[in-house]
């Protein structure tokens, strides 16, 4: 019967449809959304802007929203940012720089609906670095300086070779000038609140990704991090958790309790969950020292030893932060601790000093000669602005000065200046790996 047949055929379809689509699920009010800009927008208030999800969303340990997925919003307003002026200024740049505020109002699902949503406002856009734990270290302080300094040589290295290096000359050129456009760079992320809960329809899934090609690694390029499994060969677990509270090197203390949020399920080999989505990690900040003087900067460590899991009691644990996310470019040691990331503290300086030297050798060199060092040694210290001083005054010892101007900047930014602050803003995305659950429970106190 041809009838039959074509029913038989559509119940047999039917599981594979299911599997081809995420389930209608409801996204509960006070879930963390991580949005990062997918290209560069102009810096002025009520612009239109696209982000995309950096993390999945799960409602009861399902997907509801993969990685990737599009939420609009605009800038609502433009605030003044004056700590970034006065260090422009003092640098030959007199552009008002601004921070955007900006909210975000609806999803666009792959299907094309767009699902309105409430979010708070945010103005702390800002670049997200991702610091990975190496493995534990098994040579002694020699072997340890060397790869500090092989690191700083990378990331030197990464400026002229990473991908968009036209994009940063360009930026670079813009910041010697005493007045430049500015813009919302792209990869600005900001990590928003819903205020109201959200009903998400069955939507058809997102094609599989085709893998990255595989290109050769220079001996010069910063080694890509291992993938993170979510269960490795001793059987510990990788736990994706958000910060429910921040954290600093210069407010937090130790023995401070904290507390973070499991934002991704952990599965078991059979498929059945082991660590639901909504399961709360709590422990404690066991070293908190704030930046100093000198260029010491701040460091900050904390551990989780203790896992609620819902309605149950609380299990005992022993976790290692192996991976966070954070506004400045820090680095974490094999033991989880978080701390500035190594700079290089000569190159810079010293290349300004040498610039600014320039006018002082005015042996033997023509008119035109002399007139390019004192050109370099005023762009030294004030960009654009230092280049027409040192060309309109003539004098090399006003072009020399300029130019250590800018040279004494740099040193004392990086050797006399306080140091960089280790800061966790609250929803802070974090990656511990913890043992299973195998020891016994702990009595709550």
């Amino acid at each position: 019967m041809p009838f039959a047949r074509g029913l038989t055929s559509v119940l047999l379809l039917l599981p594979a449809a299911c599997i081809c689509q995420i389930p209608a699920a409801s996204i509960p009010t006070g879930t963390p959304l991580a949005l990062t800009l997918d290209r560069n927008y102009p810096m002025r208030a009520n612009e239109p802007i696209s982000a995309q999800l950096i993390y999945p969303i799960y409602a009861q340990s399902v997907l509801a929203l993969p990685a990737g997925t599009i939420i609009t919003g605009r800038v609502l307003t433009l605030h003044p940012d004056h700590t970034r002026r006065l260090h422009a200024i003092l640098g030959g740049d007199f552009t008002p720089f601004r921070t955007p505020e900006v909210t975000f109002t609806a999803i666009q699902l792959p299907d094309g609906t767009s699902i309105p949503i409430l979010c708070g406002p945010s103005a702390s856009g800002t670049q997200i670095y991702r610091a990975v734990a190496p493995p534990p270290t098994t040579g002694g302080f020699l072997h340890r300086e060397i790869a500090s300094g092989v690191t700083v040589v990378r990331s030197d290295i990464a400026n002229f070779t990473a991908p968009g290096k036209a994009d940063r000359l360009i930026q670079f050129i813009y910041g010697e000038l005493p007045y430049h456009p500015q813009r919302i760079s792209k990869g600005t992320s900001w990590t928003v609140e819903t205020t109201a809960s959200l009903n998400l329809p069955a939507q058809p899934a997102l094609p599989p990704q085709p893998p990255a090609p595989a290109h050769k690694t220079h001996f010069w390029q910063q080694p890509a991090p291992p993938p993170e499994p979510l269960a490795n060969n001793t059987g510990s677990w990788m736990i994706h958790a958000n910060l429910s509270e921040a954290l600093s090197s210069e407010t937090s203390s130790s023995a401070q309790p904290i507390q973070a949020t499991v934002a991704e399920p952990i599965f078991n080999p059979d498929h059945t969950i082991a660590v639901p989505q909504g399961a709360v990690l709590t422990g404690v900040v066991t070293r908190a020292k704030p930046a100093r003087r000198f260029g010491r900067t701040g460091t900050l460590s904390f551990r989780f030893n203790q896992l609620q899991l819902p309605n149950a009691s609380p299990q005992a644990v022993e976790t290692r932060l192996t991976g966070a996310d954070s506004a400045a470019n820090i680095a974490l040691n094999s033991e989880g601790r978080a701390q500035s990331k190594t700079q290089d503290k000569l190159a810079v300086p010293l290349f300004l000093a040498l610039l600014a030297a320039r006018p002082l050798d005015q042996d033997g060199g023509h008119e035109h000669h002399m007139a390019a060092k004192n050109a370099t040694g005023g762009a030294a210290g004030l960009g654009l602005v230092g280049t027409i001083v040192g060309l309109a005054g003539g004098s090399p010892y006003a072009a020399a000065g300029i130019g250590y101007w800018g040279a004494a900047r740099a040193f004392y930014s990086r050797w006399l200046g306080r140091g960089q602050k280790i800061t966790f803003a609250k929803d802070t995305r974090i990656i511990v790996e913890t043992t299973p659950r195998r020891s016994a429970p702990m009595t709550p106190r």
